[in-house]
């Protein structure tokens, strides 16, 4: 089966919806094996099920650290959350995110900087999981497209750059963290 990604070009309308629960007793394998084969050789650093056309509460997280760079596209973390459901959030950090549902869309976005959360792992082990600096904001941005949030929703700033020009703004304005302990406020949408 062809899997192509979903873009806000043609399927916006998609990309905004709440992705559904997985069921213990679906094939969800075969969903986990289409985004592990959709991200493998490529710079993203994690999908959820919604962004290649499975509307499911599913995220592959294939790189969390900037010490990997995206280029190095056979590093891969592979875990997968089934049914992520956020425990608690705190601190707060910025980064020019992208996404390749969004094309050349960059946005300027503030997340937590830890968050902890509940989920289920592709042998359906129950999982409880504390991600904190970079790998929360990758994680922040995978859990809003579960719920129909693109990165640009949320974004205090927003500007239309290329990947060679995105590098050159993250190098001028790296991923900082404010802080690693305050409230973290989810702002309302």
């Amino acid at each position: 089966m062809q899997t192509k990604q979903k873009t806000i070009e043609h399927d916006e309308a998609y990309l905004r919806q709440v992705s559904r629960v997985v069921e213990p007793s679906e094939n969800y394998q075969e969903d986990i094996e289409r985004l592990r084969e959709f991200c493998r050789g490529t710079e993203y650093f994690a999908l959820a099920a919604v962004q290649i056309g499975i509307p499911k509460r599913i995220v592959y997280l294939k790189n969390t650290t900037l010490e990997v760079a995206p280029e190095e596209t056979d590093y891969d973390e592979a875990r997968v959350l089934i049914n992520p459901v956020v425990i608690s959030r705190r601190g707060k950090t910025k980064f020019w995110e992208a996404c390749v549902s969004c094309l050349n869309n960059t946005g300027l976005v503030t997340r937590p900087y830890e968050i902890r959360v509940r989920y289920y792992d592709e042998d359906w082990v129950e999982q409880e999981k504390t991600f904190q600096g970079f790998a929360a904001t990758v994680l922040a941005h995978e859990l809003d497209h579960l719920d129909g949030i693109l990165h640009m929703d949320v974004a205090e700033k927003v500007l239309q750059l290329d990947k060679a020009e995105r590098k050159v703004l993250r190098e001028k304005e790296p991923y900082v963290v404010i802080s690693t302990d305050c409230k973290y406020e989810v702002s309302d949408l």
